[in-house]
This record gives C-alpha cells, sequence and structure tokens, in this order.
C-alpha cells in the first residue's frame, strides 16, 4: 500500500485532526515532525509551497492539509487515491 507521510508539529491541533482521521480508518502514516527544524521546515515549504503544518503526502502525491483531507474524506477518496497510487 502507498505511504502516507504527515508532516506536523506538536502543538497543532490541525495535525492532531488529521492523524485521528487515518487511526479511525486504520491507515499507518510516517510522521515527520518539524518542530523547531529550520532546515526541515525550508524543505517542506519548497516541496509544497506551505509552510503551515499538517502537509499530508500520499506516496509522492502531496494531497494538502488538514482541511484537504477532510474533504476528501467527505468525498469517499481517501482510499481510492491511495489505490492509484499503487497501481
Amino acid at each position: 500500500m502507498t505511504q502516507i507521510t504527515i508532516y506536523t508539529t506538536a502543538s497543532c491541533p490541525y495535525c492532531q485532526r488529521a492523524k485521528a482521521l487515518f487511526a479511525q480508518k486504520g491507515l499507518a502514516f510516517k510522521e515527520i515532525p518539524v518542530d523547531d527544524d529550520f532546515k526541515m521546515r525550508a524543505e517542506l515549504a519548497e516541496r509544497t509551497g506551505r509552510r503551515t503544518v499538517p502537509q499530508i503526502f500520499f506516496g509522492e502525491r502531496h494531497v494538502g492539509g488538514c482541511d484537504d483531507l477532510y474533504e476528501l474524506n467527505d468525498e469517499g477518496k481517501i482510499e481510492q487515491i491511495l489505490a492509484e497510487q499503487t497501481q
């Protein structure tokens, strides 16, 4: 299955919501904390064009932040995107 990667900070409530949704759906993910890691934050901004967390990837596909993730969930597309990534 496609690896889910989520860039987070410890104090971010949106990061907690995103991780809770993955747990609810039984989806494993790799968490990359960027607290006080300016190099990693710069890499994240370069990779996504965004400076906020969480930033979520399904494989190499950037799906956005928490609101984007919940929108995909409401549309029933999370599993579909993950399945497409494995083909």
